[in-house]
């Protein structure tokens, strides 16, 4: 079992992003010594690094006891081509270099979008997954990759395979999902349908990171997969006013009817897929549902398989990337 001390070897992918960058500095603070793998190079942790497409690390010689797949394509919208590339194939590519170069764990960090569904569901554990109607091609993407890993799941000749499932990863650096909040409350206020009542469950970065290095070294971890949240869901109209008024802005409401709004995404998207380069529509059907219903994640398994506790509170997360933002003159930037 590897830990800290042990010196063991760690690639991670996708080590240029958000959860990614926090995974090496993690994985170098318990004693892995860790290859940073990403695109941009400028942005990748010091030390050593492979630099290239996750095509490119098919072919790598980099040596590695763990492999953590970090690298994906996450957005409401964009062509099935394109996340297939990068999130069917890339995995397959990770798991043909695990295989190659002999490592003994492959952790894998997927979406718990893959519950998504246009109505309230709490407690979801992680068998609760409906694959026949995917929200959008990211969803369908990441079910895709799930199901290539389970098929090789118990492969003699390949590694120990775990999932993780973070929702609503948030923290300095974040360039994703709150980014997106503020940029459309600067320009109209945050949209709340059904006044904002729908339970939001966050991840503070630093607790994907930890449940992370847990998922490499658990003995009894493998071949399985594991919800991640902080484990405190709230109202999503009372997380946005915190962090908003962490950051020193007033919060602006838009309280719009739930049923018309996810109409309109729906013509929205039909119309948006038919037009040339199919531009993102301003709402999908996947961000009403993210921000009108609630959804909350049974954390069962990873308590008692992984021993896992979050290490940092939401209010610390939450006030963190509040402070991260002020220095940057509004909202923190990765």
């Amino acid at each position: 079992m590897g830990g800290a001390g042990t010196g063991e070897r760690a690639l991670v992918t996708g080590a240029s992003g958000f959860v990614g960058g926090h995974v090496v500095r993690t994985l170098r603070e318990h004693g892995y010594r860790v290859t940073a793998s990403g695109r941009r190079a400028s942005a990748l942790p010091a030390g050593d690094v492979h630099v290239g497409d996750l095509d490119d690390l098919a072919r790598a010689d980099v040596p590695a006891d763990v492999v953590v797949h970090c690298a994906a394509l996450s957005s409401p919208w964009g062509s099935w081509s394109a996340f297939e590339h990068a999130n069917v194939t890339g995995t397959a590519r990770v798991l043909e270099y695990a295989r190659r170069v002999g490592a003994r764990r492959l952790v894998h960090v997927s979406s718990p979008g893959i519950y998504a569904a246009p109505r309230d569901r709490l407690d979801i554990r992680e068998d609760q997954v409906d694959p026949s109607r995917p929200m959008n091609h990211y969803i369908r993407s990441k079910l895709h990759a799930e199901a290539l890993l389970r098929a090789a799941t118990g492969d003699p000749d390949g590694p120990e395979i775990v999932v993780l499932r973070p929702r609503g990863v948030i923290g300095a650096g974040d360039t994703g999902l709150v980014p997106r909040l503020l940029r459309v409350h600067e320009r109209v206020g945050v949209p709340l349908l059904r006044g904002g009542r729908g339970l939001v469950d966050l991840t503070a970065v630093e607790n994907v990171a930890h449940a992370v290095r847990l998922a490499a070294e658990v003995p009894g971890a493998a071949g399985l997969a594991f919800n991640i949240t902080n484990g405190d869901p709230r109202p999503f109209v009372e997380l946005l006013d915190q962090l908003l008024t962490g950051l020193g802005v007033r919060p602006r409401h838009l309280h719009l009817p739930a049923g018309p709004v996810s109409a309109l995404a729906t013509v929205l998207e039909a119309v948006c897929t038919v037009l040339p380069g199919q531009p993102e529509p301003p709402i999908t059907r996947y961000t009403v549902t993210t921000i009108t219903h609630s959804q909350t994640l049974d954390l069962t398994r990873a308590r008692q398989v992984l021993g896992y506790q979050p290490v940092v509170g939401l209010d610390e997360a939450l006030a963190s990337y509040a402070t991260a933002g002020r220095r940057v003159g509004g909202q923190p930037r990765g």
